[in-house]
């Protein structure tokens, strides 16, 4: 890899059509400046509406939320596991990864961020290998996170592209599909794959919309646990827009309540559909104890026309959140959210009383179920009781 400093990176958007510039990225006296290309700007598509508006003329981030860079491009940079191999790596290179500009890291990412947005110049690594063996990565995952061992590095980073989260991921393209795959961590249980695999069933049997899902076998592990891309068709990326990134919302930092997400929905889809959606998405976060329910765990996409959806349901598993709290509150409570937070939430959705109350007792009759879904998925007896008790702590 060579890192040159890069003062000035050009943004490209390929949906359906033709890849188009979008616009400028420019770095001078320590501020980013952004301006769009007048023949973007004729499409009309906004991209980040809340803070980064379709007009003509420069643009500045005021807040320091993403270092000065707007929510619509931080949404395209690693973090966690991703960040961590780079920074690894340039220190391997004998870069002080501190000494990159966001614009700099844009360019690491170059074509192979999530969602349709691109960068050039694009800074060439290491070319993504053809791996099939799922054990043999999950070695090399374990053999960098204990050991240290920079060995497989390289590989490692190809294979991760620009994902984000804190869980170690590749992402591949098997049987012409493109998956995100995760793999066990120091802190996870041994049978975290199971688990979500047992959640991604619960959470399909009670209505959220999900991607497609499997437990990948492993002779050395209860299984890994892959999702289908859904910012990728077999023939085009789709545009993806993290909650986080489009109200400019720190995930790092317990600072949400789904109130502020009911609002931004139905500002950006226009959809009571939609709303009930994500409403049906936060009981389920609340009653299936799922507390890891920051801003980056949200998200939007928007199709070929420029009409906004929530994406499917993605991260969903047992997590006990920031000292037993839920990263985004319910109607101001995070610690024992229980149905009359759900009911004041529904009412912001503009949704009444009684509807509301038959989506809740679908997810209550659904994740009733978990000893069903943790069995189907091989989870271990533990893990099964363990969370069985947590499940029925929230539902008094």
């Amino acid at each position: 890899m060579n890192f040159k400093a890069q003062p000035i990176v050009h943004v490209y958007f390929k949906g359906k059509s033709e890849k188009i510039l979008v616009g400028r990225l420019a770095l001078k006296n320590h501020k980013i400046f952004f301006e769009y290309s007048p023949e973007f700007i004729k499409t009309g598509f906004e991209l980040s509406p809340f803070k980064l508006p379709l007009k003509p003329g420069l643009q500045t981030n005021s807040d320091l939320v993403f270092d000065g860079l707007f929510g619509l491009f931080n949404d395209s940079l690693p973090d966690g596991w991703g960040r961590l191999l780079l920074d690894r790596k340039l220190r391997g290179l004998e870069i002080n990864p501190n000494s990159l500009s966001p614009l700099d890291r844009l360019c690491y990412v170059g074509k192979n961020g999530m969602g349709a947005l691109s960068y050039i110049p694009e800074i060439k690594g290491v070319s993504p290998l053809e791996r099939e063996n799922l054990d043999d990565i999950a070695e090399e995952v374990y053999a960098f996170q204990e050991h240290d061992d920079d060995q497989f590095i390289d590989e490692l980073l190809a294979m991760n592209n620009s994902s984000a989260g804190a869980r170690p991921k590749i992402l591949i393209r098997k049987n012409k599909e493109n998956w995100i795959i995760k793999f066990w961590s120091s802190t996870d249980p041994k049978d975290i794959g199971p688990i979500e695999y047992a959640y991604h069933l619960m959470a399909k049997h009670a209505g959220l919309h999900v991607p497609k899902a499997k437990l990948f076998a492993s002779k050395k592990r209860p299984g890994y646990f892959g999702v289908t891309r859904f910012d990728r068709t077999s023939d085009h990326p789709i545009h993806m827009h993290t909650l986080s990134g489009l109200i400019h919302a720190d995930h790092r930092l317990p600072s949400l309540d789904y109130a502020t997400i009911i609002k931004a929905t139905a500002l950006l889809t226009k959809s009571q559909e939609q709303l009930e959606s994500q409403f049906r998405a936060a009981v389920f976060n609340v009653f299936a104890h799922n507390r890891d329910d920051h801003a980056k765990n949200f998200s939007f996409l928007m199709n070929e026309y420029g009409t906004w959806s929530i994406s499917p349901a993605y991260d969903l598993t047992f997590s006990s959140g920031p000292s037993g709290e839920h990263c985004t509150t319910i109607m101001g409570e995070g610690k024992n959210p229980k149905r009359p937070h759900l009911i004041k939430l529904a009412a912001i959705a503009s949704i009444n009383e009684k509807k509301a109350s038959a989506i809740i007792e679908e997810v209550i009759s659904s994740v009733s179920l978990w000893k069903h879904f943790a069995k189907e998925a091989h989870v271990s007896t533990s893990s099964t009781k363990m969370i069985q008790a947590a499940l029925q702590s929230v539902a008094i």
